[in-house]
């Protein structure tokens, strides 16, 4: 496993200066936003796409850090109902594909998407309960009419293009935890997968080691290393979806939080082994999220942390004399 970041943390920086920002980190990879949600200033698309001299300038900048390419990341919505907002969304991801096999990544990030309730429908719905009966005919209508047709193209688009699209299960969208991103690799393609991030797990509720269980190593393509901290009291008042914005961290019913800060160095200690032991051994990729450090201290920690429980050699099958 090789220990990198997602650089769009430092947003607001250009390359260069994340570079040696995060120079005495030891780190291995980056993971480089191309647009959409966490916009794109580290790996801009119609500049890179349009210049072979600048994806070698690219290239030859990360590795002479010493550095590789973990994955390119566009997370979006593909799938909202507002068509402008979609295909803007989508010509970020379709261009993403297309510049990871000129960069030679074969990773990209993206969120799976959520439609509408109906065609007709302006906003994303996201359904979270069974009852009463017309949630199931939205799930119908969203997974039949629009997630599979879709992700069953994009799918082949990408393997034609030799790269591999690794969902982040995030409430809000339709795949959001084991089931559904199973569903989705089982209906739409293998080359479709898993951008494993414990956090979103955590807060719902779920064991992440029993996740990377069922999900398996041929389905998890990348994973973030990202914590989070569910708070007892108000999560036993209030439950744990919660709408408040994510600055309230002290009215929160759960936060994000860096590696450590959310859960113990021996419950890490046992993920990685769980993921080494389902055969993952690709990158684990810090994001930054905690709203109660600045990234430089959010990083730091989390790199020192994880440096203690990341599993870095290829196990060896024990013999006998």
């Amino acid at each position: 496993m090789k220990l990198g970041l997602l650089t769009a943390m430092f947003g607001d920086k250009p390359l260069k200066q994340v570079l040696e920002i995060i120079r005495p980190l030891g780190l291995d990879t980056v993971e480089l936003g191309t647009g959409n949600y966490p916009g794109g200033p580290h790996a801009p698309l119609k500049e890179l796409l349009g210049s072979k001299p600048k994806r070698e300038e690219l290239l030859a900048l990360i590795k002479g850090e010493g550095l590789e390419i973990s994955a390119l990341s566009c997370h979006g919505n593909c799938l909202h109902p507002n068509k402008a907002f979609a295909k803007k969304n989508q010509d970020v991801q379709t261009d993403t594909i297309k510049l990871a096999e000129l960069l030679g990544v074969k990773t990209i990030i993206d969120f799976s998407g959520c439609p509408g309730s109906d065609p007709k429908a302006e906003q994303p719905n996201w359904v979270t309960c069974a009852w009463p009966p017309e949630y199931l005919d939205i799930l119908d209508y969203q997974w039949n009419k629009v997630v599979i047709p879709y992700w069953t193209k994009q799918a082949k688009f990408a393997k034609d293009h030799g790269v591999r699209v690794a969902f982040e299960a995030h409430p809000g969208f339709v795949v959001y935890n084991t089931e559904t991103l199973l569903k989705l690799r089982k209906e739409c393609g293998k080359n479709l997968g898993a951008n494993f991030d414990p956090s979103h797990f955590f807060w719902q509720g779920m064991e992440p080691i029993e996740c990377v269980k069922a999900l398996g190593g041929d389905a998890i393509f990348h994973v973030h290393a990202k914590d989070s901290k569910v708070d007892p009291v108000n999560a036993a008042v209030n439950g744990v979806l919660d709408t408040k914005h994510y600055g309230l961290e002290a009215q929160r019913s759960w936060v994000f939080r860096t590696c450590g800060y959310g859960h113990s160095l021996e419950w890490w200690k046992d993920f990685f082994s769980t993921l080494r032991l389902v055969g993952y051994d690709g990158p684990i990729s810090i994001e930054h999220e905690d709203s109660l450090m600045s990234s430089q201290e959010g990083l730091t920690k989390a790199v020192e942390f994880l440096k203690q429980c990341i599993i870095t050699q290829k196990r060896g099958a024990m013999t006998w004399a």
